[in-house]
């Protein structure tokens, strides 16, 4: 099931839309790729009477397999016909495999690959707050993706689509040399799924491929060519206008005001006073408009700013 969720709908080849089940030395390891992405896993079995490759139509195996409880399972597969028998103690079915000598092979790092290993929480913890603001622009592929940026102080995870930009480092993980790779959106939504059942994953990576171990599943990806923007020149070094507010509370101003923004523009506005910040909307073509005060931590200048609500509130959630 966790290999599945690599398939496509409507793949460019048919053999993509089947299972690679390669049986050997007791263990089961069960490949998906999009040509892209390539998932690996592997499970233990028992009495083993010939090894072999198979590959199995991923949908019927899917649906079929779980309807079943935790049960043995005996699979027999015909070498000649490509037919795979799934048996029970109560019943049996009967599934068209096929041969998987079309299956594409995995990804090569190449001679010059590195690594790191990073901790699975932090990850995970990185890819969640970094990936809503990734873009999905055909003409800049760089910011289809997470930047890794890691050298010998920090590792900063970086995510734009040109509208907002999040940077996000963590000072723990630190390199003997300073490597970078963008890591493409669908495998970074894929990681935070299946990383589970272990405290670190091993990342290596060459110049075009990437690859995540951990447990007894490989995550393989191609890497986004090309180079990332300069984040840092846009993140203002020397505001001074600084507030401090309670988080929940204004994603909660914030989303009951902007119901009443315009539609077109979904602007609200935030005027800063000492220690509090007003939060407006309106929309003049339908005669509404909305205003909440929240409290704040703020000695700076009075201003108003105006921002788009779902950004600002996807940022603050």
């Amino acid at each position: 099931a966790t290999t599945g969720k690599v398939i496509r709908n409507k793949s460019s080849l048919p053999i993509l839309e089947y299972f690679l089940m390669d049986l050997k030395d007791g263990e089961l390891r069960v490949t998906t790729s999009d040509l892209e992405t390539t998932l690996v896993g592997s499970i233990t079995v028992e009495n083993v009477e010939k090894e072999g490759t198979i590959a199995a139509p991923a949908k019927l195996m899917l649906d079929s397999l779980k309807e079943f409880p935790e049960m043995p399972l005996v699979i027999d597969v015909n070498d000649t016909t490509w037919e795979i028998q799934i048996t029970w103690s109560s019943g049996h079915l009967s599934i068209p495999g096929a041969s998987a000598v079309s299956y594409p092979a995995i990804q090569s790092l190449g001679a010059e690959s590195k690594n790191l290993t990073l901790d699975v929480d932090m990850l995970v913890g990185g890819i969640n707050k970094t990936i809503f603001a990734t873009a999905d622009d055909e003409l800049r592929p760089v910011m289809n993706g997470i930047y890794f940026d890691l050298n010998e102080d920090k590792l900063t995870l970086v995510a734009t689509d040109a509208h907002r930009l999040v940077r996000y480092t963590n000072d723990s993980v630190k390199g003997a040399q300073s490597v970078n790779f963008i890591l493409p959106k669908k495998p970074a939504q894929l990681l935070r799924q299946v990383l589970k059942g272990t405290d670190n994953v091993m990342v290596n990576f060459g110049a075009k491929n990437a690859t995540f171990t951990f447990g007894q599943t490989i995550v393989v990806c191609r890497q986004i060519e090309g180079r990332f923007p300069n984040y840092n020149a846009v993140i203002p070094q020397n505001n001074t206008n600084k507030v401090i507010v309670d988080r929940q509370t204004i994603v909660n101003a914030c989303k009951r005001v902007a119901v009443f923004a315009n539609t077109g523009t979904s602007l609200i506005k935030l005027a800063l006073t000492e220690n509090q910040i007003k939060i407006s909307a309106q929309d003049i073509d339908f005669s509404t408009s909305a205003e909440e005060t929240i409290a704040c931590d703020y000695a700076g200048m009075p201003m108003a700013i105006g921002f788009k609500a779902p950004f600002l509130i996807e940022i603050l959630s």
